[in-house]
């Protein structure tokens, strides 16, 4: 319900830019320079589907001749750049995260400019240092079809979030946990098979923490219940607040009416979507996702409380008849979206464009495994 309208991704519609390929393997690098960086990104999605072929792999995190740590796309830098900081310039524990940041963050294409990929960072790297930045210059994704909301849709920005948590303030690096190191042989090296830091908590946790493996993996899941609770209610607040808000339209609500509706309507969305679009926010910073969402809760229920009032302005009392989407089939029918064909189109275009994409690429020698 609260992403109705969102870009449809299926390989015949072909709407997404090159842009999406960004962050998919070392390819990207390669034909950012033979093409240049911007017509990379203004291409078409499908005209790259033969060409990024490789995973992530070590030029994508290192200099492919010294193999120091090197971040390999250029968002990252021009970020930073904008603010007046040089990636080059940061430390190696710094770089320990940043390589994973030049991936792990939220971001969005300026599609004025070939859809450009930009982060957003101007004005500070929390949930409402982007919001502001959004608002500063009228960026909206979409807009949501029941309620009429110009939503922002967050992407992840786990590497914004792991700076607001315990961890990330005090200098524990991305890669300090999820690539712990390991020894053989007495060599010691940064274990590449990236990972939850649950998998060796001998090896990640309790390098600082002298607590159990089980108290300390208990610690974890306590943080993501409790976190996952509010947003469940989140959830369910926005949710209704969006179908109201439609009510109100099919009641002649007027725009000057539903207009502070649809700015709280997009602020809940917003934290809402910051929140639990980042990968492992409720550990990386447990209190600041718990913040956040407690605002989407509170700016869903103002929203829910004015449109109330704009229903009373036009002769209705009492609660709004609810459709019945209790369950994520009963959602997708409600907001019209045809999931049989959907999954009709995902099949026809594995069995048929990705095979073309994957014979070229082999005639061209770009496929290193398969």
């Amino acid at each position: 319900i609260m992403r109705t309208g969102s870009p449809g991704v299926d390989g015949q519609d072909d709407i997404q830019p090159g842009t999406c390929w960004t962050c998919k393997g070392p390819d990207v690098p390669r034909l950012m320079r033979e093409k240049g960086t911007d017509k990379f990104y203004a291409a078409k999605w499908s005209n790259w589907g033969p060409e990024v072929m490789n995973t992530v792999g070590c030029s994508d995190c290192h200099d492919a001749r010294t193999m120091e740590l090197r971040p390999a796309r250029p968002a990252l830098y021009e970020a930073w750049a904008r603010v007046g900081k040089d990636v080059r310039k940061a430390s190696h524990q710094e770089m320990r995260s940043l390589v994973c940041a030049q991936c792990h963050t939220e971001y969005y294409f300026e599609k004025e400019n070939g859809n450009y990929l930009h982060f957003p960072q101007e004005k500070g790297m929390t949930c409402e240092a982007a919001e502001e930045y959004y608002d500063s210059i009228g960026f909206y994704d979409y807009i949501n079809p029941l309620s009429k909301a110009k939503i922002l849709k967050a992407q992840h920005p786990g590497y914004e979030l792991y700076l607001q948590g315990i961890h990330g303030q005090r200098g524990v690096s991305c890669a300090d946990c999820h690539m712990p190191y390991i020894s053989e042989g007495g060599v010691k090296y940064t274990d590449h098979h990236i990972m939850s830091p649950l998998a060796h908590i001998d090896r990640t946790c309790q390098t600082c923490h002298r607590q159990s493996a089980e108290t300390l993996r208990q610690n974890v899941y306590e943080r993501q219940r409790k976190c996952n609770e509010i947003r469940n209610r989140v959830e369910q607040e926005l949710a209704t607040a969006h179908i109201e808000a439609k009510f109100a339209w099919d009641k002649g609500a007027t725009e000057k009416e539903m207009e502070p509706v649809l700015k709280l309507l997009r602020k809940s969305q917003w934290r809402w979507d910051f929140a639990v679009a980042s990968h492992g926010a409720s550990f990386h910073a447990p209190q600041e996702v718990t913040r956040i969402l407690s605002h989407s809760l509170d700016y869903a229920s103002q929203a829910r409380l004015r449109i109330s009032k704009v229903l009373a302005q036009h002769g209705f009392m009492g609660d709004v008849p609810m459709p019945d989407i209790s369950t994520k089939a009963k959602a997708q029918a409600y907001i019209g979206l045809d999931m049989k064909q959907r999954h009709a189109d995902k099949e026809k275009f594995l069995k048929t464009i990705v095979p073309q994409w994957v014979k070229k690429a082999q005639a061209a020698g770009r496929i290193l495994e398969i």
